[in-house]
């Protein structure tokens, strides 16, 4: 028999264990289901020094923290990787790889994941010099030299965030000219701290036992190869919505992202969406968890309106 619940929540992020704790808090009757151990790409960070209430902890440890809070009042956590969302209406379907679920609301908490280059060295030197996030890791880099590669919005706007802590950043871009917005352009050609390598990919990432010391990279309109010495590299080539199990609720844009309004409410009553899922422009642990209370309760507020259009009825 299919176990129900007020609300699954999908993505034990900090987003979902703060929905989790949010709706257990308020008596519902909560699983948390993830593929994977809680916590998400906190996991894969060793220091987390943007977080109020702590000047540094390790990632893995405030996951840990936030779990057992997410906890307490009695939400369950499940692992299972979703593979599709059924509206039934009134009553929600989550099937995973090997169960299924049923509730009356869905918080969609999935995440989304940095689109890699995919060049030697990406993956080994991940946390030891590679970065996809300047306000995580920027402050690692005080005073030394790192690298950018990239020509949107997100790779300029980060690459002028570096500047205020970093002593250079070099911005490599496949192309002639950058595609960021024409004030981020103007801004990042008029800092003194940034420069740029045109028509040139980066085709290895290198360093020692310890970190990044520098990139390979091929002039696309001479085939020329050379080697830059850096202490870090920060790619933006792009960002994806792990939104692949939703696609026919109806919930996400073209691009794969799910919009929301203020209450994390989807284009769908009674499925919600929260953190690095959502349609939006910060994608931090600080965000999430603000969008996770507001769901948490919002979920609650839902069941209560369904609960007195009933008892009009």
């Amino acid at each position: 028999m299919t176990k129900q619940y007020d609300v699954i929540i999908i993505g034990a992020g900090p987003g979902g264990m703060t929905a989790a704790l949010y709706a257990s808090r308020a008596n519902l009757s909560v699983l948390l289901l993830d593929r994977g151990i809680y916590g998400g790409q906190m996991n894969n960070t060793a220091a987390i020094e943007n977080y109020p209430g702590f000047k540094s902890i390790q990632g893995p440890d405030l996951a840990s923290n936030m779990y057992e809070g997410a906890t307490q009042f009695g939400a369950e956590y499940g692992y299972g990787a979703v593979e599709k969302v059924v509206d039934n209406g009134a009553t929600k379907t989550v099937k995973t790889d090997t169960d299924e679920y049923e509730a009356k609301t869905v918080v969609l908490g999935t995440g989304s994941q940095y689109k890699k280059l995919g060049v030697p060295g990406e993956t080994e030197f991940s946390g030891r010099g590679v970065s996809y996030c300047a306000v995580c890791d920027g402050a690692f880099f005080r005073g030394k030299h790192v690298v950018v590669v990239g020509g949107g919005d997100s790779a300029i706007e980060e690459g002028i965030y570096l500047t205020q802590l970093a002593d250079k950043v070099t911005v490599i871009h496949r192309r002639d000219q950058l595609r960021a917005q024409k004030v981020a352009q103007d801004r990042a050609f008029a800092n003194e701290k940034m420069d740029f390598i045109w028509n040139t990919e980066v085709t290895e990432i290198v360093g020692d036992d310890m970190k990044v010391t520098g990139v390979k990279l091929l002039d696309r309109e001479t085939g020329a190869t050379s080697e830059l010495a850096t202490d870090g590299v920060f790619i933006y080539v792009g960002n994806l919505p792990m939104t692949e199990p939703f696609g026919d609720l109806g919930v996400t844009n073209d691009a794969g992202w799910i919009p929301t309004d203020d209450h994390m409410r989807t284009a769908v009553p009674g499925i919600f969406a929260i953190g690095d899922v959502r349609e939006k422009d910060l994608r931090q642990i600080t965000t999430a968890v603000g969008e996770g209370g507001i769901a948490g309760q919002q979920v609650f507020q839902y069941l209560e309106d369904l609960k007195a259009t009933a008892s009009v009825k």
